[in-house]
C-alpha cells in the first residue's frame, strides 16, 4: 500500500530534462548533464540504503530515504535559477535511492525464494495500478505547471512515509541481529553478483531512456512532452493486465526463457518507437515492450537476493541497485546525444539492438550465476578484473 501512494507520484524524475530545457531555457545537452549529476549522486545514496537498512533496520531506512526525497523535491519545485535547480537535483538523487534497498530486502525476508518472483509481481501490479492515475496526474498537471508534478511527488513521499511508520513493526531487534552479522558481508567481493551487476547496468540504461528521454523524443515527433504520462498509463494498464498470467503460467517460466523472451518484447516495442507516427503508434509499441516488463520485474531481484549470505540481502540488493546510478550517469548523456545527432529512430533503434544483445546473453549468464558457489566465486573484485563481467 505505501509503495502504491508514492509511486501514484512518482512521475517526476521523467520530466526533470523537459523542466530544465523548459523552465530555464537549457538545451538538450546541458538537461542530460543535469540529469547525469542525478545519476552519480544516486550511487551512494543507494549503498548507503543498503547499509543502513542491515544496521539500523529496514522501517526506519525508508522513512528517512522518502522524507528527505519530499524535502528535495519541494525544493527543485521553488528553483529560480538553473544553479539551484542543480543543487535540489543533486540533493535529491543523495537521498532518491535510499528506500530501495530496505524495501527490497523486506519481500526476501519474508518470501521463500520460490515465490519471490510472484511476490515481485505483485509489488509491481500495486505500482502499475498507481501508475495508471500517475500518468493521467502527469499529462494533465504536467500541460499547466511542471513544477507541480514535483509538488505532487513530495506529497505523496510523505503519505509513504507515514503510511511505512504508522503500519509497519518496528525493526529493533531485526536491526540488532544484522548488524552483528553484517559486518562480515563482502558483496563487492562476490563474483557472481558482479556478472549480475553488469548485465543489470546494461537493462538500466535501456529502461531509463523510457523514463527520462522519452518526453524529449516525443517533442522532436511532433507530439507534446506531456503525452508520455498517457503512455506511462498505458503501461501500467498492461503490467496490471497481464498480472493474472503471471499468477499462473509467467512465473513458472524457467528464468533464462523469461528473460530471453522478456527482452525480445522490450527489444520490439522500443523498435516500434523509433518509427512510429502519431500517437496510437506510440501506445502500441508502449503496450509491447510493457509486455516484456511483465515478465522480466522481479526476476533479477531473486537471483541477487538468493546469492547473499545471512544479514547481507540489503548489501547485496544496494550493490546490484548501483547499476541504475550508473545508469542514471550513462542513459541521459547518451540519449540527449543520440537524440540530437540520430533523431528519434536512432535513440530507439540503438537501445533495441542492446535489448538484442541481453536477450542473447542473458542465459548464460544464468547458468554462469547458478553454479555451485565456492571460493572461487568470492575472489576479491580485483583478482577476476582481469577475465571482465562475464554475460
Amino acid at each position: 500500500m505505501a509503495r502504491a501512494v508514492n509511486r501514484l507520484g512518482a512521475f517526476s524524475l521523467s520530466f526533470l530534462t523537459v523542466l530544465i530545457t523548459t523552465r530555464f531555457g537549457a538545451g538538450a545537452a546541458v538537461a542530460g548533464c543535469v540529469s547525469a549529476a542525478f545519476g552519480v549522486a544516486t550511487i551512494p545514496s543507494r549503498l548507503a540504503g543498503g547499509r543502513l537498512a542491515d544496521r539500523i533496520g529496514r522501517r526506519r531506512t525508508i522513512v528517512l530515504g522518502l522524507t528527505g526525497c519530499a524535502v528535495a523535491q519541494l525544493g527543485l519545485a521553488a528553483a529560480d535559477s538553473l544553479a539551484t535547480a542543480v543543487c535540489w537535483a543533486v540533493l535529491l538523487g543523495l537521498v532518491f535511492e535510499i528506500y530501495e534497498p530496505p524495501s527490497q530486502a523486506m519481500i526476501a525476508d519474508v518470501v521463500a525464494p520460490g515465490e519471490q518472483v510472484r511476490a515481485h509481481g505483485l509489488l509491481n501490479a500495486a505500482l502499475a495500478a498507481a501508475g495508471m492515475g500517475a500518468g493521467l496526474v502527469a499529462a494533465g498537471v504536467g500541460r499547466w505547471d511542471l513544477r507541480l508534478l514535483f509538488v505532487v511527488d513530495a506529497f505523496t513521499c510523505l503519505l509513504c512515509a507515514l503510511a511505512v511508520r504508522l503500519f509497519l513493526p518496528a525493526d529493533r531487534r531485526a536491526a540488532a541481529v544484522a548488524a552483528d552479522q553484517a559486518s562480515s558481508v563482502t558483496p563487492w567481493r562476490d563474483r557472481a553478483l558482479l556478472r549480475m551487476l553488469a548485465a543489470g547496468t546494461l537493462f538500466a540504461v535501456i529502461y531509463l531512456q523510457i523514463m527520462i528521454t522519452l518526453p524529449l523524443a516525443l517533442g522532436h515527433g511532433g507530439l507534446s512532452p506531456a503525452d508520455a504520462g498517457l503512455l506511462f498509463t498505458t503501461s501500467a494498464v498492461t503490467i496490471a493486465a497481464g498480472q493474472p498470467l503471471m499468477r499462473w503460467r509467467l512465473s513458472a517460466l524457467s528464468a533464462p526463457v523469461a528473460f530471453t523472451v522478456g527482452h525480445l518484447l522490450l527489444a520490439l516495442g522500443l523498435a516500434g518507437y523509433g518509427f512510429a507516427h502519431g500517437l496510437l503508434a506510440y501506445l502500441t509499441s508502449t503496450v509491447v515492450w510493457s509486455a516484456g516488463d511483465l515478465l522480466l520485474v522481479g526476476r533479477a531481484y531473486a537471483v541477487v537476493a538468493s546469492l547473499a549470505p545471512p544479514g547481507g540481502k540489503g548489501r547485496y540488493l544496494a550493490v546490484y541497485g548501483t547499476s541504475w546510478g550508473i545508469a542514471g550517469v550513462a542513459a541521459p548523456l547518451a540519449g540527449t546525444q543520440l537524440l540530437e545527432h540520430a533523431g528519434p529512430t536512432g535513440l530507439w533503434s540503438a537501445m533495441a539492438l542492446a535489448c538484442l544483445l541481453l536477450a542473447a546473453l542473458q542465459p548464460a549468464l544464468l547458468r554462469a550465476t547458478a553454479l555451485p558457489r565456492t571460493h572461487h566465486e568470492l575472489r576479491p573484485a580485483a583478482a577476476v578484473l582481469p577475465d571482465g563481467p562475464a554475460h
